[in-house]
């Protein structure tokens, strides 16, 4: 719960009459227009709930004593307090129902801010508990039940005939936990390992080797093919190297003569 209190908000004690119980809790909303705001400003809800106490304190006709709500929930989740615990209420419209119920208003209007975020929501709920272990009683209504007004307003009325459930904090996200680095392979993994580096050697061997047969001057490399091809089958293949280098020392003797 996140209440600010009224040393806080630099409010004396409440001049309220003292009511040690109730039957319950009434509901309420402002009843009339409420800036957006207070949808991302904070600051906004403060000078929002000390504007309505300073309106009710100058109210002549209806002559309040202090702010006429017990407390109000802001957007952001806090309880704001007003007459606080154990006083008597001035806002569920007469004496007898101001003595039947505490009374909590959210800071939603009949127009602009209308729909109460969840965190104000549970902020209701928190003041409901809190008057609960303080004297009130179970009962959770709107202004409406039993004096004849719109308040609370559509959709935060409709939030308390469901029962003032209070909202569902979502579930935190669980950080996925980081992958295990392996230190050790296994055996399957060091198998496959070496044959893969087997694997690999072949390979640049047979590589080599057709380097090898691509450096070998066309006709050496034929007749290379030929005498392979010869001891196989026992046929004679005439010698094309030894005949070439005896016709090359050939024409090198005749460019010496001339």
């Amino acid at each position: 719960m996140k209440l600010v209190t009224r040393s806080q908000l630099d409010w004396p004690a409440s001049a309220a009459p003292s009511q040690s119980t109730t039957r319950g809790v009434k509901v309420h909303y402002e009843g009339t227009p409420v800036s957006i705001r207070l949808l991302t400003d904070h600051d906004a809800c403060i000078a929002e709930w000390k504007a309505i106490r300073r309106s009710h304190l100058a109210n002549t006709v209806e002559n309040y004593s202090d702010v006429a709500y017990n407390y109000a929930a802001c957007p952001h989740g806090y309880l704001l307090e007003g007459r606080g615990l154990r006083r008597r209420t001035g806002a569920n419209g007469n004496q007898a129902l101001n003595q039947a119920h505490y009374a909590i208003v959210g800071l939603i209007g009949s127009s602009g801010l209308t729909e109460p975020p969840e965190l104000m929501l549970s902020a209701i709920r928190d003041g409901i508990d809190l008057l609960r272990k303080n004297g009130a009683g179970s009962e959770i209504k709107g202004h409406r039940d039993g004096y004849a007004t719109a308040c609370p307003g559509g959709p935060l009325y409709a939030w308390v005939q469901a029962g003032a459930p209070r909202p569902v904090a979502p579930k935190p996200t669980e950080p996925i936990p980081p992958k295990k680095e392996e230190t050790e392979m296994t055996p399957a993994q060091e198998a496959l390992l070496r044959q893969v580096a087997a694997d690999l050697g072949s390979v640049k061997k047979d590589v080599a080797e057709l380097k090898q047969g691509a450096a070998i001057a066309p006709w050496t490399y034929k007749n290379a093919g030929l005498v392979a091809e010869a001891k196989k089958t026992g046929a004679k293949v005439p010698d094309m190297h030894g005949r070439v280098q005896h016709i090359e020392q050939m024409l090198v003797d005749l460019t010496k003569e001339s």
